[in-house]
């Protein structure tokens, strides 16, 4: 059994030393999501604290979800979504196409140590060039490393979308890079 597995099992017993470790090993990244979409810090941590609260509460059923990373990001969507209608004092849908802003968290990487410091920050500036949209199928995508067709469901798009994006911001970095 592997170890995500088994504290899956130990979670949905109620041990909370197993609760605690798969949050830290999830918070930063569920955290990064939250904040690229309402780019406020606070509301941020409170999505990825209500999301954490959520998987507590049903933590009877946490055996059963197939691929957590995943399930976990659309939970931080779909409340981050909800955080921004509460803000706009609406209740209609706000969809991708609504969203101004993705702001692209910086990260960092084993490999990170192996890129100049001048490359890190071209890349940076790149990546935030990109239109919000893209940015944020992106970060799911290569940051997240969700599967495609779960940010296609996610962001109720098509994967021929999800597709666009990605190779729309590819070809973007790599021409910016190239000449920049």
């Amino acid at each position: 059994m592997e170890d995500l597995e088994r504290e899956m099992l130990l979670i949905a017993q109620g041990n909370e030393l197993a609760f605690n470790s798969f949050m830290n090993r999830y918070m930063d990244g569920l955290y990064y999501h939250s904040y690229g979409i309402l780019y406020n810090k606070e509301m941020a941590e409170e999505i990825v604290s209500d999301v954490f609260l959520e998987v507590w509460k049903n933590r009877k059923k946490i055996v059963e979800v197939e691929n957590m990373k995943a399930w976990l990001n659309t939970l931080v969507y779909r409340k981050s979504i909800s955080c921004l209608r509460k803000e706009k004092k609406r209740h209609l849908d706000v969809s991708m196409d609504e969203m101004t802003q993705f702001c692209f968290p910086v990260t960092e990487t084993p490999a990170d140590h192996m890129i100049s410091v001048e490359e890190m920050r071209s890349l940076q500036l790149a990546i935030e060039a990109l239109p919000p949209k893209c940015k944020h199928v992106f970060f799911l995508a290569k940051i997240e490393r969700v599967p495609y067709q779960q940010i296609a469901e996610m962001l109720d798009i098509s994967l021929a979308t999800v597709n666009y994006h990605i190779g729309f911001a590819m070809t973007t970095l790599k021409r910016k890079l190239k000449h920049g």
